[in-house]
């Protein structure tokens, strides 16, 4: 276990305190002892569905609470930057835009970094050297070993997680966070031992990073068969933590699972990475507020036909004949039926009637008119009339999958590698 007690901050808001929440909140987790100010630092946004969905992404006033939080306490701006990973079934740029994320960094005048444009990657024993001899599962996943973006080696990052479920890792957080922007192309092959990988994606974090800090937003939460096809609810938390595995520990408390029971947070807590068990956490801010218990059903009682074929092809009966063709040229098969499914089916029927429920909040309100408000030094005195309008839904949303679909394809590390290949012979 960790030499020091983990701490985790959490509190209690509403869009009229938003930001003035987030800032107490960073500092009473003292981030300012871990996030350095003279190192530049990634704020790693998190798009778990490029269209808008309720507690699947990161919020603007999220990433508007810590962006005020570290300028008001003397963080420079030119050190500040958004940063964004891509997977073959999720656009990036689509997301920041329908998410509103892009609208906070513009408007802070910071920069905005995709890990795939442009950004030199290198290999992960020049990056970590001897530790990847003690990795739990990578090595034997990537023999030829795998890369890693140069930019993360001496940056802090700032994790901006959600409160949700996840149909792979039960839940998923500050950890899960990380997946993403660490591993490169094929990173579907880690996913039959995800919650190994996650483990070996932390150390790497720890030695790579000059500071690692989480930035948790629980005004919506998302319950069901996340991190996209959910139940979404309403919370009102925010929390924060230097401990990635206690942060994730607590937000699972909060959604009613037993942190202990998820093998990602029981294996990180057993290795010393950080602390798993809720007795042991030095809870700050509003104590009570960690001790509710939202009772969600999780992950895996009411799980979407997709969720459920995944299950079967990684872990059941359909891993033998079927996982194989997943680390070959036919591996785009997966994210096109991923895109199908979840882009041009679930969401055009089914998204406005599961977000029904939180669109006429306060938060719902606050995400439709966010271009239109001015906060003052606390956050939203008003949030304006209108509920939360989706208007990619139905036909619009079935039509801008198609374009979704068209970039997958194109944007599969399956053709990618073939053309390099190719390429590199004709030469």
């Amino acid at each position: 276990m960790p030499l020091t007690k983990s701490k985790v901050a959490i509190l209690r808001t509403k869009p009229a305190t938003v930001l003035t929440d987030y800032h107490r909140l960073l500092n009473l987790a003292d981030y300012q002892s871990v996030v350095a100010k003279d190192a530049d630092t990634a704020l790693k946004i998190n798009i778990s569905w490029h269209f808008f969905f309720p507690g699947s992404s990161t919020t603007p006033w999220q990433l508007e609470g810590v962006i005020r939080a570290m300028k008001q306490d003397g963080y420079e701006s030119d050190l500040i930057h958004g940063c964004h990973n891509r997977t073959v079934v999720i656009d990036a740029h689509l997301g920041e835009r329908e998410n509103k994320q892009v609208n906070v960094t513009d408007a802070h005048g910071l920069r905005n970094v995709h890990l795939y444009e442009g950004e030199e990657w290198i290999h992960i024993r020049d990056a970590v050297g001897d530790l990847a001899d003690k990795f739990i599962c990578l090595n034997e996943v990537y023999p030829k070993g795998f890369h890693i973006p140069k930019r993360f080696i001496g940056e802090n990052i700032i994790h901006l997680p959600t409160v949700k479920t996840h149909i792979f890792t039960t839940t998923t957080g500050a950890m899960k966070n990380a997946f993403g922007g660490l591993l490169n192309e094929h990173r579907h092959w880690t996913h039959p031992v995800i919650h190994e990988t996650l483990v070996d994606l932390l150390m790497i974090q720890k030695k790579i990073h000059r500071g690692v800090f989480a930035v948790m937003d629980g005004t919506f939460a998302g319950d069901g068969p996340g991190p996209r096809c959910m139940i979404p609810h309403v919370k009102n938390v925010i929390l924060a933590s230097d401990d990635q595995v206690a942060i994730d520990a607590v937000a699972a408390k909060l959604m009613g699972i037993d942190p202990m029971s998820i093998k990602f947070i029981k294996i990180a807590h057993d290795m010393g990475l950080g602390c798993g068990d809720p007795r042991e956490i030095e809870i700050v801010g509003d104590v009570d507020a960690a001790n509710e218990n939202w009772h969600f059903d999780g992950p895996f009682k009411k799980m979407t036909f997709a969720s459920r074929m995944q299950h079967k092809i990684y872990w059941g009966p359909l891993k033998k004949p079927i996982e194989w063709s997943l680390k070959t040229v036919l591996a785009p098969w997966a994210y096109i039926a991923s895109v199908v499914y979840h882009d041009s089916l679930w969401y055009p029927l089914n998204a406005k009637k599961k977000m029904r429920d939180v669109l006429d909040s306060d938060w719902g309100r606050l995400f439709r008119n966010w271009e239109t408000l001015t906060p003052d030094e606390n956050g939203f005195p008003t949030v304006g009339d209108s509920s939360a309008e989706i208007k990619r839904t139905g036909f619009k949303a079935f039509m801008k999958s198609l374009g979704i679909l068209g970039t997958c394809v194109k944007e599969a590390p399956e053709f990618g590698t073939r053309k390099r290949k190719l390429q590199k012979t004709a030469s």
